[in-house]
């Protein structure tokens, strides 16, 4: 019997993933606006929403009580994820989803290489494996194409670079996402103001529909965010990891059968590779993972019976 904290874990978290596996579909109705433009109006609306947020939540006293190290801290978030958000944007909006969905699918093998690298966490020798098919899925990819997946890579750099920074960043979720987003209104304000002077915005110039989508592009960002955070706080991080790749799954099939994307041997092939070593992941994870909940079984009798 799933309990209720995971009934509502599992549903918070299935929400966020279809949420970002479908943002595809949202943000290729933006056009005319560009990336840039996208970029800047997806930071303005989600500072303003998630700003409300907090005021509704009784929250906003939570800012000042950061640490200057907290600040840094999430300046530098702020900076990786709107590196992220721009090239998922750029990738979107110039047809290159399937390119955007293999970033997220080597999120998750990034992000253990980077553990090691930057953490000095040690791994089995599974993960071992895993990493060497990726690494091998890579240049399948490079040998494809004729130039590494440059929009992959980024992607998956920046959000494991992200992860690594929201691991010690010492703050409520709802208020660490909402400071990221303040900290880069200044330019995203700015650079909207400066287009819309120049005459080459698009917000306001192509019916009111567009610039209704425009302004949607705030709580579309941030309500994923709000509920993977919910979900976070009463999911095991296997389930959490698991459910990961439905936005990638999502992404790609959006790519594939309605994008129309090319998706020649050599690619299939990267891809295939790619899915080996998640799924070496996974079954690493899981036995890992079993193997706790059986030791703590175990402590849990002892200590019964003593």
């Amino acid at each position: 019997m799933v309990s209720g904290t995971r009934r509502d874990g599992l549903f918070y978290g299935v929400g966020a993933y279809l949420c970002w596996g479908l943002f595809p579909a949202f943000f290729t109705l933006l056009a005319p606006a560009g990336p840039v433009e996208v970029l800047a109006h997806r930071i303005v609306w989600s500072a303003v929403f998630l700003l409300a947020v907090l005021a509704v939540a009784h929250r906003l006293r939570d800012l000042a009580r950061l640490s200057a190290r907290t600040w840094l801290q999430l300046l530098a978030a702020s900076a990786l994820i709107s590196v992220n958000w721009g090239t998922y944007i750029f990738a979107v909006l110039n047809d290159h989803v399937v390119d955007a969905a293999l970033g997220y699918f080597i999120n998750p093998l990034v992000s253990v290489a980077l553990a090691v690298l930057v953490l000095g966490e040690r791994i089995g020798g599974l993960q071992r494996i895993a990493l060497v098919i990726a690494t091998i899925a890579v240049v399948v990819l490079t040998v494809e194409v004729g130039q590494p997946p440059y929009i992959a890579v980024i992607l998956a750099t920046s959000f494991g670079i992200y992860g690594l920074v929201k691991k010690v960043v010492d703050a409520d979720p709802r208020v660490s996402v909402a400071v990221e987003t303040l900290l880069a209104l200044p330019l995203a304000g700015g650079f909207l103001i400066a287009l819309h002077l120049l005459g080459e915005g698009s917000f306001g110039h192509h019916g009111t529909g567009h610039t209704l989508l425009l302004l949607a592009a705030g709580p579309v960002t941030a309500i994923p965010l709000l509920l993977f955070a919910a979900a976070a706080q009463r999911l095991p991080l296997v389930v959490l990891g698991l459910l990961f790749y439905l936005n990638p799954a999502l992404q790609m099939a959006w790519g594939v059968l309605i994008g129309q994307e090319s998706m020649p041997l050599g690619r299939w092939i990267g891809f295939a590779l790619i899915w080996v070593a998640l799924a070496v992941m996974a079954v690493d994870a899981l036995r890992r993972s079993a193997g706790t909940a059986g030791r703590q079984r175990v402590v849990s009798r002892d200590a019964a019976e003593s």
